[in-house]
């Protein structure tokens, strides 16, 4: 999760219709899983490790980033919640990588790196931007290397060592007004602009009918292999 974002949105994070529809598609993938311990990886403020610690039967989060200025203790739901800059072997039987991949030019490396740090049969959720194509300011920004396409990231998920489970896009809805958008700007060209986040707050009615139209999506989010802003993979470490 991008602490850049963290900061644009700031207390106002949990009301986005980005975050909250990404939280829901998050529990939607994992389904019945009840994992008792999570890792989340790259984790920033640890937005989706506090979700599932406030709504499902883990009792203990572990959050990764080497941006984290000294490591700290909290809670959620009183569960602890520990945020640290690195972890040695964790029993985690959950793995969050949320928006981490495309940060670094190894994430097959990164990737295999915490692979080892957990026990056989943990589960991996991974969510990386999606489509070269649509690369633009935003990216650079938040100083993405690269999108991927679903079978790249379920590529690099099978390299590090996991055995791939299910994958999916997600924002299939609000898929075409973005490509639209993105690519009009690439058509128009013109000065070059100081790269900034394409993430901001919405009015309320903005905010709701995006929301809407990102949770319609979920009763067949698992069937969606063609398009969308977001790619999940789902994986297990054998």
């Amino acid at each position: 999760m991008d602490l850049k974002e963290t900061d644009i949105l700031g207390e106002h994070i949990a009301d986005h219709w980005y975050y909250r529809s990404k939280r829901a598609a998050v529990q939607q993938f994992l389904g019945d899983m009840r994992p008792s311990s999570i890792l989340d990886v790259g984790a920033g403020s640890g937005f989706f490790s506090r979700a599932l610690l406030a709504e499902g039967s883990a009792g203990e989060a572990w959050c990764v980033d080497i941006s984290y200025p000294a490591d700290s203790d909290a809670n959620e739901a009183g569960k602890p919640i520990r945020f640290r800059r690195s972890v040695d072997r964790l029993d985690s039987d959950l793995v969050l990588l949320m928006d981490v991949l495309e940060h670094v030019d190894d994430d097959v490396g990164l990737l295999r790196h915490y692979v080892e740090k957990v026990p056989r049969g943990a589960h991996f959720l991974i969510s990386v931007p999606a489509f070269q194509f649509l690369w633009s300011d935003h990216d650079v920004f938040l100083e993405h290397k690269r999108r991927y396409r679903l079978t790249d990231i379920e590529r690099v998920a099978e390299q590090a060592g996991l055995e791939v489970l299910k994958g999916a896009y997600y924002f299939g809805g609000v898929f075409p007004i973005a490509a639209t958008l993105r690519l009009f700007e690439r058509l128009r060209g013109g000065a070059v602009r100081q790269p900034r986040s394409q993430l901001k707050r919405h009015n309320g009615v903005v905010n709701a009918a995006l929301q809407a139209v990102s949770m319609a999506e979920l009763p067949v989010l698992h069937f969606n292999r063609v398009a969308g802003l977001t790619a999940f993979c789902l994986a297990r470490r054998p």
